[in-house]
């Protein structure tokens, strides 16, 4: 059986996840079936209208409780958030062990083994789950472990030009 591909989108720029949500959109224009699931971003996406209305071709879930960004919390509200981010990955493990969806989008995963949230062995160990099932991780930050098991790396980078006048 081949194992679904493994996309990245990393660096320090804005728009790794608006470009992992084109993605989405391209693949269920497909008609694929697309999960999303955000990390380290409060609730995310989760509340919107407009993602609703795109179920259930694109599901987007978020397990964390708080509505500030992961970093804005106290320590202890961190360690709330830590068990139900692994709920999370959890909740990723099922989908893909299931076959639930053609492309799951694992959105600021990296983060998760640059906080030390999981490991890069747990991460690797998800990762075999996938069967069939391409996946779109994004973060800011690259581990090498990480990146030599991608299919493809895209580095999205801010540049400013100098404006004339």
């Amino acid at each position: 059986m081949a194992k679904g591909l493994i996309h990245i989108y990393t660096g320090d720029g804005r728009g790794k996840s608006p470009a992992a949500l084109g993605r989405a959109v391209l693949a269920a224009i497909e008609g694929k079936s697309v999960v999303i699931i955000q990390f380290l971003k409060g609730k995310g996406l989760g509340n919107s209208d407009f993602l609703r209305r795109m179920e259930p071709d694109i599901k987007v879930f978020h397990f964390e409780k708080a509505d500030e960004n992961f970093e804005e919390l106290s320590d202890e509200r961190k360690q709330e958030e830590i068990s139900n981010i692994k709920n999370g990955i959890n909740f990723a493990k099922k989908v893909l062990t299931t076959g639930e969806c053609d492309l799951l989008i694992l959105d600021e995963m990296l983060g998760l083994v640059e906080k030390n949230i999981i490991t890069v062995e747990e991460f690797k160990g998800l990762l075999e789950f996938r069967d069939e099932t391409d996946i779109i991780l994004t973060g800011i930050t690259l581990n090498d472990e990480i990146c030599m098991l991608a299919d493809e790396v895209s580095k999205i980078e801010t540049v400013k030009f100098k404006v004339w006048e």
